[in-house]
């Protein structure tokens, strides 16, 4: 805690803390959420075809966090949609990345310097509704460790929990996506984010709220800002789970099975995931020279 009042971290902790999200990081936070709607297949067919269905999604995406847990806690799951502001900002931005002419404000955002700094300010806002939903559970249910982690881990985690449902409103069924079964980097991190602060909230954790949300917030930044460079889906936890998950529960270790399973001769591309910005962009550019 001395070196930290040495650099003045705690003050700097504090203000950062305090600063309101409304509207540049909420902003970004639903660019970079529509974002990737647009990158999930069949979506800009359904905005054709369907409007209402795509707002509908939209709104999941920017809002699904807030809806869940409002399930969760027992309050109405329409109740964020009484926030006009954002409700309209949100759907500005859906409207300006499907029908926005040309597609200029889709390529604008979607320019890689351009996303990354969208990004980078979307955990900005991620880590806030973490450290918020752990300390709305806490105020509802104080003793309720389990719960504060399950509601701080749905307020990080958006649409990722509900993406079946989601899904379902673009006319698409697929199980085999289902986030508690095949976790994200984001998800996975919301949940240990989520335990971090109910420590915090818990005082067994000895650092202040101000200071674990900006050190948070630096970390979850960095390596999303990283993985969207590098068009990773990789995660900085997968040594660590792996190892951990070896010991507890009999799990193969990392890339183990696959040596085991599959021959080289028979292996897979340099970068068999590629990123749905990939997938899609390149769908979209062999349409658009057929139709030419």
């Amino acid at each position: 805690m001395e070196v930290l009042a040495a650099l003045n971290l705690g003050d700097f902790a504090q203000v950062f803390s305090k600063m309101g999200m409304f509207p540049v990081f909420d902003l970004a936070y639903y660019i970079v959420s529509i974002l990737y709607l647009k990158y999930e297949p069949g979506s800009v067919e359904v905005s054709r075809r369907s409007p209402v269905a795509s707002w509908l999604c939209a709104m999941l995406y920017c809002f699904g966090s807030y809806i869940l847990a409002d399930i969760m806690l027992g309050s109405s799951p329409v109740d964020y949609f009484q926030y006009n502001s954002h409700i309209l900002l949100a759907s500005a931005v859906w409207y300006l990345i499907f029908y926005c002419p040309l597609n200029l404000f889709y390529k604008c955002v979607a320019f890689l310097p351009v996303k990354l700094v969208l990004v980078a300010l979307k955990e900005v806002v991620r880590t806030r509704k973490i450290a918020a939903g752990v300390h709305h559970a806490h105020h509802a249910y104080h003793h309720g460790y389990f719960i504060m982690v399950i509601v701080g881990y749905v307020k990080g985690s958006g649409v990722a929990l509900m993406s079946n449902f989601e899904q379902l409103l673009r006319g698409v069924w697929r199980p085999d996506t289902n986030e508690i079964l095949n976790m994200s980097f984001p998800t996975k991190a919301s949940l240990y984010g989520a335990i971090l602060f109910t420590l915090q909230e818990a005082h067994w954790l000895p650092v202040s709220k101000s200071v674990l949300i900006l050190v948070f917030t630096l970390f979850m930044a960095t390596s999303k800002v990283v993985m969207t460079a590098r068009h990773s889906h990789g995660s900085p936890f997968t040594l660590i789970e792996s190892w951990v998950c070896h010991l507890l529960f009999g799990s193969p270790l990392a890339g183990s099975e696959e040596d085991h399973h599959h021959p080289p001769a028979a292996a897979a591309p340099s970068s068999p995931l590629k990123t749905k910005e990939e997938l899609s962009e390149g769908s979209r550019k062999r349409k658009a020279k057929k139709a030419e």
